[in-house]
């Protein structure tokens, strides 16, 4: 049997949610930095940590600058 990355439990076949490669609990499966719960189609990964793919992995990893990524995106150098 599986065990969820997250919680490290048991996933079941009724309960499972395949993403990056891995079993999950449905309500395991959140974004890194907002805990927003994701759907399979709205994932992006980053090390192996799965984030919501706009828009949290676009301002953390997305391209840098105004206008590009959301209100986070900017850097002040």
């Amino acid at each position: 049997m599986p065990k969820c990355p997250k919680c490290n439990k048991e996933v079941y076949f009724a309960e499972r949610v395949t993403a990056l490669g891995k079993d999950w609990h449905k309500p395991c499966l959140k974004c890194t930095k907002c805990s927003k719960t994701l759907d399979a189609g709205a994932i992006s990964e980053h090390d192996g940590l799965p984030y919501c793919t706009r828009p949290c992995h676009a301002s953390l990893f997305g391209p840098k600058g105004f206008g590009r990524g959301g209100v986070e995106s900017h850097t002040y150098k």
